[in-house]
Formats: structure tokens, C-alpha cells, sequence
């Protein structure tokens, strides 16, 4: 509940689109047959719909054939979404670390928290860093935003970093997966035989800690490869617009159909994309609907799991001193969200 209405409520400027974007995801993710009792839900008898649509179906159609659909149709009427030429050094003068460091300073704020949030992983926290700098720069004098703003970039990535580590430390220090990676290492370790835990320290302490020095070397290894190359990919901007989106639109399709080999599922990705389309035509943010996929199934199965062990008694969701606390801080953040539109409106109205 946190995470559905945090993120319809913050991401995007309209409170309304939001919760529409949300719904929709979703929905999505209820198509299918319903683990429990077997029943199928709004597949309209197609066979292909019987197993779901797949999150990275979606994922791409959303995130990659629709940005592209959207893009394109702009290219002639935007001149802000064209091609920009690549320059620049592949190190941060002392301007621009100056003009980062608040932005990273506010991303990891953001982050760290989310580590220990089961949202899915970090993409909340990463639409909602860049959600508060653009609201940020809204304010300033001359906005930087659209015009190659390093805020925008230096907040997300620091959001999404933080979020990985606390979330790393959660998993082995707690046992606790709230993320589809952290899920995967947790179905990893169990596999050897390994419970993460307060306990994994003292059982497999060689385990852990050379776990915890592998990403020291990783962060210098990914450091030593991208510096000499960020050049190089970001010159795949000079390609020609149109060779550029079929080339996107191609992939998009490659990938989608090698993970299943059907042809329904590029039909879907067509429609999803269209979708996403309309979407980012009628400024509707993404973020809720890929919440929505994501967190939907999960949402359900331990809503389910609560009613059972309840005996169906709806009280079971407010009856415990954890589900205040998590209650009073959404309330929070509803109401700073509602004062800041109102802020926002009463200044527009000035």
C-alpha cells in the first residue's frame, strides 16, 4: 500500500493520472488464471493470456517501443528531443561535481530507505529522485531541465545505488529479499544450503565477507571499463533518428520473441506499446503502471495469505503496531504531496 500510493501520489504531477496509471498496471497484472482457485480472469478465452502477460513483455513495451512511438512522433514538433552532439571530457570538472554533489546528496536520501522497503526494487526511488529535481528546477532562474540538466542524471543514479547496497545489507543481514534480485540471490544461497540471516556472519563468515569486498572490486572494475567507453556509446546518438528508432524497435522485438517464440507476444508488446503511447502523449507517468505489474501479484498473495491466517477477519490488516507505523508514515506523505500542490496552485494563481 506504501509503495502503490507513494508513487501514484508522488510521480507525476497529477495525483489522478497516477492512480490511473496505477490501476492499469494493475490490472494487467491480474490477467491470467488465479493461483488459488483456478479461475481464469480477463484472458477472453484467448489460450495465450491463460499464463498472464510477461512483466518483461510489458517492461519493454512500455519503457522501449512506446518511448519510441512517442519520441518519433515528436521528432519534427520537439526540437528538444533530437540528437544533441557528444562532447565533453570523461571526468567532472569542479563546476559540475559542485552543481551534482546536492543531487546525489538528495538521491541517496531517498534511496536508503527503499532498501529496506519490499517497492519491488529501485525504480521508486529512482522516478522519485528525479521527480523532486525536476520540481527543483522548476524553481531555479534558468531551468536546466531538457537541456542536459546533470541533476537529473547524478540524483536517480545515486537513489538506485543506495537502494542496491541497504537492500544487499538487508538480505544478508536480515534474510530479507525486497527486490527480484535480492530474491534471486536469496533462492541462490538456499540452493547451497545457506539461510541469510543474523547468523549467516557466524556460519559462513568467509562467504560474506568476501561477498561484501567483491563489490569494493566490482565498483573499481566497472569504474577502470566505463570511463574510456561512455564516450563511445554515448556517440550512438549521431545515427540517424530513423535508423536509430527501427534499429530500438527491432531489438524490442528480438528480445521479446526470444524469450517466448510466439507471435502473440509481439502482438501484445504492439499493443502495451500503443498503450505506453497514449500514455506519454497525455502525460501520464509510467512509474505506477510498472509498480503496479511488479507489486500487483505480490500484493494479492499476501493480502490472501493475511485473510487465511485471519479467517477472513479484515482486521488483521490494522491490528499490529508495525501497520500503524506504516499507516502514519503514508499519511505523511500524502499530506506533505497535498501541500505541496496546493503551494504549487496558489503560486500559479498568483
Amino acid at each position: 500500500m506504501f509503495a502503490f500510493v507513494a508513487t501514484s501520489s508522488i510521480v507525476g504531477d497529477s495525483v489522478v493520472k497516477g492512480i490511473a496509471a496505477l490501476i492499469l498496471g494493475l490490472g494487467i497484472a491480474t490477467i491470467g488464471i488465479d493461483p488459488t482457485t483456478g479461475v481464469e480472469r480477463a484472458t477472453l478465452g484467448v489460450q495465450e493470456l491463460f499464463d498472464g502477460i510477461s512483466l518483461v513483455t510489458v517492461t519493454v513495451a512500455i519503457l522501449a517501443l512506446g518511448e519510441v512511438f512517442y519520441v518519433a512522433s515528436r521528432i519534427r514538433r520537439d526540437p528538444t528531443v533530437r540528437a544533441m552532439k557528444t562532447t565533453g571530457r570523461p571526468w567532472l570538472s569542479p563546476a559540475e561535481f559542485k552543481e551534482a554533489a546536492p543531487a546525489w546528496a538528495r538521491g541517496t536520501a531517498i534511496g536508503l530507505p527503499f532498501g529496506v522497503i519490499p517497492v519491488g526494487g529501485s525504480e521508486v526511488p529512482t522516478f522519485m529522485a528525479y521527480s523532486l529535481e525536476r520540481r527543483l528546477d522548476r524553481r531555479r532562474k534558468e531551468p536546466r531541465f531538457g537541456r542536459g540538466a546533470i541533476r537529473g542524471l547524478a540524483a536517480p543514479e545515486a537513489a538506485g545505488n543506495a537502494t542496491t547496497g541497504t537492500a544487499m545489507g538487508a538480505l544478508l543481514a536480515l534474510g530479507l529479499p525486497v527486490s527480484a534480485t535480492a530474491a534471486i540471490m536469496l533462492a541462490a544461497f538456499r540452493q547451497y544450503g545457506l539461510q541469510p540471516g543474523p547468523l549467516l556472519f557466524d556460519r559462513a563468515p568467509d562467504l560474506v565477507w568476501s561477498l561484501l569486498a567483491s563489490f569494493f572490486v566490482a565498483m573499481i572494475v566497472l569504474l577502470i571499463i566505463n570511463l574510456p567507453f561512455a564516450q563511445l556509446w554515448a556517440k550512438l546518438l549521431l545515427i540517424p533518428a530513423p535508423y536509430l528508432y527501427g534499429g530500438i524497435a527491432v531489438f524490442c522485438g528480438l528480445g521479446v520473441y526470444a524469450l517466448s517464440n510466439s507471435t502473440f507476444d509481439l502482438l501484445m508488446l504492439l499493443f502495451i506499446a500503443l498503450i505506453g503511447f497514449a500514455m506519454r502523449r497525455h502525460d501520464m507517468p509510467l512509474a505506477p503502471l510498472m509498480i503496479g505489474m511488479v507489486l500487483g501479484p505480490l500484493a494479492e498473495t499476501s493480502l490472501r495469505d493475511a485473510l487465511l491466517s485471519s479467517a477472513g477477519d479484515y482486521g488483521v490488516l490494522v491490528a499490529s503496531p508495525i501497520t500503524w507505523l506504516l499507516y502514519g508514515v503514508l499519511l505523511i506523505v500524502v499530506l506533505f504531496t497535498l501541500r505541496a500542490r496546493v503551494r504549487q496552485r496558489t503560486s500559479q494563481d498568483i
